[in-house]
């Protein structure tokens, strides 16, 4: 496990907030992705929860039979999900993943967001390399399409073209659904999100 402090301001941010941002966002009710994303996955198999907060969905695969595997950039958020995990959350950023074929499904959820542009392509090859041929990863951004600083934190805000801009550079994806939502939070239902559901490897008509 990498315990070295990072210098990433919102990974600075998240580490310095855990306890907020667990009590904020634990109960959430996240059953509406959940039922898009799991019948995608096989009966027990293995899926990474990249950028795992703390371990709030992992907690939820892991209970229903999945092998769970998780990891976050922060140290103080994986202490969290390791807690409520019942095992070891690795600290590590995307770039340090270096699975291939391993996993069923990848569960982005909220985390690709804090990515800058230039780093979100080599990311999704990362994570690409490491799903099983026709498996699929699940990932969500804030609606919109700014990119920058704000309220401590860094985002990279996607709407349907920009995403679908990303996707192009990215052949060995097939798009599943691409679909918006209200924030789950009740004090910021007026906030939308982008979701998309990919395949790797497999041609499919899109929605």
């Amino acid at each position: 496990m990498n315990t070295r402090p990072s210098s990433d301001p919102t990974v600075v941010y998240y580490d310095q907030h855990a306890a907020e941002f667990s009590r904020g966002t634990a109960n959430l009710d996240m059953s509406h992705l959940y039922e898009e994303f799991l019948p995608h996955v096989p009966e027990g198999g293995r899926i990474l929860d990249a950028g795992c907060g703390t371990g709030r969905d992992a907690s939820f695969f892991k209970k229903r039979g999945y092998n769970v595997t998780a990891f976050d950039a922060s140290r103080e958020l994986a202490a969290i999900a390791s807690r409520i995990l019942g095992h070891v959350v690795e600290v590590m950023e995307f770039a340090a993943l270096e699975s291939f074929s391993e996993f069923d499904g990848i569960w982005a959820c909220a985390s690709l967001l804090h990515l800058p542009t230039s780093e979100i392509d080599r990311t999704l090859l990362t994570l690409t390399r490491a799903l099983k041929s026709g498996a699929i990863l699940f990932v969500s951004f804030k609606y919109g399409s700014v990119e920058g600083y704000r309220d401590g934190r860094f985002f990279n805000d996607y709407d349907e073209p920009k995403f679908r801009a990303l996707l192009r550079a990215h052949p060995e994806l097939s798009l599943l659904k691409l679909w918006k939502t209200n924030d789950c939070r009740p004090e910021r239902r007026d906030e939308l999100w982008l979701n998309a559901i990919v395949r790797k490897g497999s041609d499919v008509v899109t929605r």
